[in-house]
């Protein structure tokens, strides 16, 4: 079965949001689509920073399409744009 690793850019709602907070409640929620492999913040102007966040998830028709559906259901979660998708055997 071969899986996806997509990097997603998660802009958070307001510049109060709690990244640290926000990525547990990202983890939780995408359980049944994905898992969260790793993540980070990037800072992106005037004191807003954004969750740049690797997730594995099977290769199946509809691509990422459930995993952003399931990130832009979370609380705290503005926008949502996949930088990169990548597959990965899981053959080696």
């Amino acid at each position: 079965m071969t899986k996806l690793v997509a990097r997603v850019k998660i802009l958070p709602a307001s510049i109060d949001v709690d990244l640290d907070k926000l990525a547990e409640k990202v983890e939780e929620k995408v359980s049944t689509v994905a898992e969260l492999h790793s993540y980070y913040t990037e800072p992106i102007a005037f004191g807003l920073s954004a969750l740049i966040a690797d997730f594995l998830l099977e290769e199946k028709e509809g691509g990422t399409e459930p995993l952003e559906e399931a990130l832009k259901s979370v609380e705290g979660v503005g926008e949502v744009d996949v930088i990169a998708v990548s597959r990965m055997s899981t053959k080696l």
